[in-house]
């Protein structure tokens, strides 16, 4: 277009180039905020995993096998969310990486756009006077001219959409074979009954 101003354009593709950047880094400090909340969550059902212990220890010391069951229930489905969270931090930890990845990469892209930016002005000028000469060459010159950015261009697309991409949400196994799991963890509980019973037992009494 011959109504174009090189400069101008230029100017408007550093800054979508600025400006893209500025949400990658605004989505790596919304992923790192996450992961302090899921680091958090993860201290939190751990203590409470240790806490059920504690108190199925308690119920045992006291004959009550029966609550002792039930609090071991609860620690083991507290066990389960621990699983649950530590893949998420794992998953967070991953996001991250790439992130600092793509912002370190973007950022060379846009000084290198910068540095290189009086030299594209001189090149656009320099297709200007050819296209007074050779109008015929008009839009060859311009795109030899802009070639550059091109690059640029599809950077931010591939982008944009892997940003799109890390939005989507955590993908959760199927329950499967759920009375087989619930008999395995009936057979886990009656386990963990036995060993703290030996725990106890093995202990001098302190009374």
């Amino acid at each position: 277009d011959q109504a174009e101003d090189p400069e101008k354009m230029i100017r408007l593709i550093i800054q979508e180039m600025e400006d893209t950047l500025v949400e990658v880094r605004s989505s790596s400090a919304r992923v790192l905020a996450d992961r302090k909340a899921a680091a958090r969550r993860l201290e939190q059902v751990q203590s409470e995993a240790g806490g059920w212990e504690q108190k199925a220890k308690l119920a045992i010391s006291k004959g009550r096998e029966d609550l002792a069951r039930a609090a071991l229930q609860e620690k083991n489905a507290i066990l389960e969310e621990v699983s649950i969270v530590e893949a998420e931090l794992q998953a967070t930890d991953e996001h991250i990486e790439q992130l600092n990845q793509e912002v370190t990469q973007l950022q060379q892209k846009l000084s290198d756009a910068k540095a290189r930016q009086k030299a594209m002005l001189m090149r656009s000028k320099t297709v200007e006077s050819r296209i007074k000469v050779k109008r015929q060459m008009q839009r060859e010159a311009l795109d030899t001219a802009f070639a550059r950015f091109e690059h640029f261009e599809r950077r931010m697309d591939n982008l944009e959409s892997q940003l799109e991409s890390m939005d989507l949400g955590r993908e959760v196994p199927p329950d499967l074979a759920a009375e087989i799991d619930a008999l395995q963890e009936d057979e886990h509980i009656n386990d963990e009954l036995e060993r703290l019973k030996a725990e106890l037992g093995n202990k001098p009494d302190q009374r």
